[in-house]
């Protein structure tokens, strides 16, 4: 994450030491939020039994909302004189949120690792929340209380089309 070109130096206020630390939080959540797109995605794709249709809808909706969080969270970094992402290895460097590549995954196997991962995306939030108040980013504070709130939803909502009645 350092530096290399001067041309991609942004101003800020923010302590270099702090915004470093804000960068690589906000860095390790947008690893995750794209390894939870791309899973979300395939089970969107991969899914099937006779809720398929609830399913393939919720989990495409979820996978926008995921996805629309990714360009938010790269500008952050960004806004605070540090550097993102740039490939798909990098993302896989930084992700903590594991793969799913099995050929085939039950719907409610699906359910519940996606509400385990956005639980999990939910405790990164939070952790980062505790970095960039310390960091005096209020910006980003702010925006992720509305990612946090967005995870959890998520987690609600595939707790609740996993339930049996």
């Amino acid at each position: 994450m350092a530096k290399t070109n001067p041309a991609l130096d942004t101003p800020t206020d923010l302590q270099s030491n702090a915004a470093k630390t804000v960068a690589e939080a906000l860095n390790g959540i947008l690893a995750d939020s794209f390894a939870l797109y791309l899973k979300t995605k395939n089970f969107h794709w991969h899914v099937s039994g006779p809720h398929f249709r609830d399913y393939h809808l919720m989990l495409d909706d979820q996978a926008a909302q995921i996805l629309a969080t990714t360009d938010d969270i790269a500008e952050r970094v960004r806004k605070t004189g540090n550097t993102t992402l740039r490939s798909i290895g990098d993302i896989a460097r930084h992700q903590t949120i594991a793969d799913n590549d099995k050929e085939f995954v039950a719907p409610g196997d699906m359910l519940a690792e996606l509400r385990e991962d956005n639980l999990k995306l939910v405790e990164l939030l939070r952790e980062a929340k505790d970095i960039v108040d310390d960091a005096k980013d209020n910006a980003t504070s702010g925006i992720l209380d509305d990612w946090t709130d967005q995870a959890e939803e998520r987690a609600w909502f595939l707790f609740e089309a996993s339930r049996n009645s």
